[in-house]
């Protein structure tokens, strides 16, 4: 029997990110799907103080809206600079949700005076599972270190991944492949993290 996952996103790539990562860890039987193919749902607002709050506020209003077993995940920058900001703002500190090239813009800009061996900074990710079948509510953190560049670099990923240079690479995290990224970004380490979880969900089926 297959169990339907909700991943509480429309974002393809996080989908995809996750069944790569169940692929590589021998799970069948979980079947993800995203919020577009499930009956929409008033979403509850992301006003946590903490990624892992997020996260389950995410998870939570996914699994009670559907009656069927959600994983969210809350993630950002934490830059060493500016005390661990945009952190949960990632995604609108410019003001604008979801405006990457207004977000990448203002930490240049914030950060223009700040030498490079000041620029320390981690990718953060909570993610959260919770629903039927699922042993309790867990939640799961990873970091990927690294620091902030001068200028963007790289085509591939989204949000700050062209200003991220993670720790021992010499290239963005834009300039990674889905696989490279998956390997050792902080969403990947925090989905491996729930693997076990997810082998219970998928053996209770």
């Amino acid at each position: 029997m297959t169990v339907r996952l909700v991943v509480a996103s429309r974002n393809a790539k996080k989908l995809a990110e996750l069944r790569r990562v169940l692929e590589s860890a021998g799970i069948v039987g979980i079947e993800p799907v995203g919020l577009d193919e499930v009956p929409e749902y008033p979403e509850e607002p992301e006003d946590g103080a903490t990624f892992a709050d997020n996260a389950l506020i995410k998870a939570r209003s996914g699994a009670q809206a559907t009656g069927l077993p959600c994983l969210a995940d809350d993630s950002g920058l934490a830059v060493d600079a500016l005390n661990g900001m945009p952190g949960v703002l990632s995604a609108r500190w410019s003001g604008r949700h979801g405006d990457d090239a207004a977000n990448n813009e203002l930490l240049l800009a914030q950060l223009s005076d700040v030498p490079d061996e000041r620029r320390g900074a981690a990718f953060v990710s909570a993610c959260a599972l919770v629903g039927p079948g699922v042993p309790g509510e867990v939640v799961e953190e990873g970091r990927w270190p690294g620091r902030v560049l001068r200028e963007p670099r790289g085509e591939g990923g989204f949000g700050y991944d062209p200003l991220f240079l993670p720790e021992g690479s010499d290239r963005a995290a834009a300039e990674l492949s889905p696989q490279e990224k998956d390997a050792d970004s902080h969403r990947g380490r925090a989905l491996r993290a729930l693997v076990p979880a997810l082998r219970v969900l998928a053996e209770r089926g």
